[in-house]
């Protein structure tokens, strides 16, 4: 189940008096008036439109905000800051600066576009360890993307103790989308020789024909990509495992880089069942959608047992 929607269905039934399992009904019954065409947090909000309920104005922990949101209102830490990038879009010249803040539930990546609230981490006005107040916010693949219709300032509330891992949250692939970092209980179904490349060993960028474009002749490192499909029982994704990753599916170096003794082995990934953990992205070559695997997880069938009845509990 996805954490992000059971945590939307218990804020509707809270703010409209209904069970959980009413508000379940109804947003099945809105994706199935809708062909499934849009997700189960999507419907949900429907369904909040249409009972009255509005979030708009609500500030939220950052673990309940979910995909679509259009107005989010927050207050977190900044544990990271990137550097400030310019980019170039129909000849304008323009600025965007990526961040992250956590609270005591999760953490999530804010991207700034607009000038003026750019400046302010320009000039140092804000820094690490403040806490700041996200008003108009907007939800992107994951992201809360503040234009210049938002708003964001430092904040008088305290947090001492935040969630500053990275944050995996459990979702259908069917769901999945560009963007989020998730993890998934899902079967191999279909395993790619692989492919290998060379890098320098300096920068670890592509190197062609032992020279690298920053270095010049070097001697490189060879490296592996490993492409499987994993299904999940609501969709496939084309994933992907680099380098000393592929060693996550059991491969030892040598099964890796010797194609003969990858082919011995290939088959006998296939059908297995793990949690695999990793970042969606949209691969631009073939525009589609994909998971980059950071980590991969045996499936312990008591654990599935125990959370399957914790799920019936709620439920009843």
């Amino acid at each position: 189940m996805n954490d992000n929607y059971l945590q939307l269905v218990e804020r509707i039934a809270k703010a409209s008096g209904l069970e959980t399992g009413e508000i379940e009904r109804k947003v099945e019954g809105k994706r199935a008036k809708l062909s499934g065409l849009v997700s189960k947090e999507g419907a949900a909000q429907i369904v909040a439109a249409e009972l009255g309920i509005n979030f708009d104005k609500e500030r939220m922990k950052i673990s309940e905000i979910v995909s679509g949101m259009k107005r989010v209102n927050v207050i977190g830490k900044i544990i990271n800051i990137s550097p400030v990038r310019t980019f170039s879009k129909n000849g304008r010249e323009g600025k965007v600066c990526n961040i992250v803040l956590a609270d005591e539930s999760s953490n999530i990546k804010l991207v700034l576009w607009d000038t003026n609230h750019i400046s302010l981490f320009e000039n140092n006005t804000f820094k690490l360890g403040d806490v700041i107040e996200v008003s108009n916010g907007q939800m992107r693949t994951g992201e809360i993307h503040l234009s210049s219709f938002g708003d964001i300032k430092l904040s008088n509330e305290k947090l001492n103790v935040v969630v500053s891992e990275r944050v995996f949250n459990t979702v259908k692939l069917l769901d999945a989308k560009s963007g989020q970092s998730l993890k998934v209980r899902a079967v191999i179904v279909q395993v790619f020789d692989p492919r290998y490349f060379e890098v320098c060993p300096e920068c670890g960028k592509r190197a062609l024909e032992g020279e690298c474009k920053v270095h010049g002749k070097i001697e490189p490192r060879k490296r592996a990509l490993l492409n499987v499909v994993l299904d999940d029982g609501s969709e496939t994704i084309r994933s992907v495992l680099f380098n000393e990753g592929i060693s996550l599916l059991g491969f030892t170096d040598e099964e890796v880089y010797s194609l003969e003794k990858f082919l011995e082995k290939k088959n006998s990934i296939l059908g297995e069942e793990k949690y695999f953990y990793g970042a969606v992205r949209t691969n631009a070559l073939y525009n589609t959608t994909e998971l980059s695997i950071e980590k991969v997880e045996p499936v312990d069938p008591t654990i599935l047992i125990t959370e399957l009845e914790q799920t019936i509990a709620k439920k009843s």
